[in-house]
């Protein structure tokens, strides 16, 4: 099976290299998806210098919605099997793409959503553990009557198949939930496995957290 990573990236030039580089050994193509970044990530990546990673780049920012779209589109036009989604600022652990695509791997699944809350690795701010997640977490359930342990995770594997049905029309925070939603709709098979997330930065912790209240309930009035 080809694997496809696609990693969406707006003014990473901090991280970018080093998430990159992380990657690299788990996946068969690494694919960054620059949504008009401002600082210097395309140079970032472009040291790197190795075949397997191929550089987009959107002429306006349009959200990491739109950027793992447009990846989604790259990777099935070029033979992908499995595509996975990895965040650029280092959050997530390369390592563990193996335990994400294995339920994919052996048949088990078609859509695969890491969760930080299956285990307690991850040290998850308070304010997003007790009050942004359960918030989206019941928003998910209303609207859409999806039960999964973690509403909002950035860290996913699917099958082509998958990908060719699901078209993320949400560019912005929202578009986890619509991925979800579109799952269950589909009736794909889903799983959920657990993962790590490290936390850096106090606007990751905080102003993130806002932002998916908004686009969840601005996604919603809009259709």
């Amino acid at each position: 099976m080809t694997i496809f990573c696609i990693i969406p990236a707006y003014n990473e030039s901090k991280n970018i290299a080093q998430t990159v580089t992380s990657v690299l050994s788990y996946v068969d193509k690494v694919i960054i998806v620059d949504d008009c970044s401002q600082d210097k990530t395309i140079e970032e990546v472009g040291k790197i210098n190795n075949e397997k990673i191929k550089i987009l780049r959107h002429p306006i920012n349009l959200g990491q919605g739109a950027a793992l779209q447009t990846g989604n589109n790259y990777a099935l036009r070029n033979g992908a099997d499995i595509i996975v989604h990895f965040d650029a600022d280092g959050q997530f652990l390369a390592e563990e793409i193996s335990q994400v695509i294995e339920p994919i791997k052996n048949g088990e699944a078609d859509i695969v959503f890491g969760s930080r809350f299956l285990n307690i690795k991850s040290d998850i701010p308070a304010f997003k553990k007790n009050i942004i997640m359960p918030l989206a977490k019941l928003f998910n359930f209303i609207f859409f009557g999806i039960k999964t342990s973690d509403p909002q995770s950035g860290f996913r594997a699917m099958t082509k198949e998958v990908a060719e049905k699901i078209k993320i029309e949400n560019n912005r925070m929202a578009h986890c939930t619509e991925i979800l939603a579109k799952a269950h709709k589909y009736k794909f098979r889903i799983k959920e496995v657990p993962i790590t997330v490290l936390y850096k930065e106090f606007g990751q912790k905080f102003s993130g957290g806002f932002r998916i209240i908004k686009d969840l309930f601005f996604r919603k009035i809009s259709g």
